[in-house]
């Protein structure tokens, strides 16, 4: 039986509201949550569509050889 067990979890629980007091457990809790929050916020702000940057809305450059290595266009 290893440590992933939930009576272990559970013993391991009441001794941290022991040695931590509930107050000071309850608000670390609360620290956590609002740290998932904001993870979960970050994370559906990422997915929205966006508009392109000007750099990423530049076409791309036009090849200056073929596949041959002859020269397609000038240089400007």
């Amino acid at each position: 039986m290893g440590f992933g067990s939930p009576i272990h979890w559970l013993i391991f629980g009441v001794l941290a509201i022991l040695v931590l007091g509930g107050g000071r457990f309850s608000s670390m809790m609360g620290d956590v949550a609002k740290g998932i929050k904001s993870f979960k916020k970050g994370m559906a702000e990422e997915d929205e569509p966006r508009s392109p940057s000007r750099i990423e809305a530049k076409p791309a450059a036009e090849p200056a050889f073929d596949a041959h290595g002859e020269k397609v266009r000038e240089d400007r």
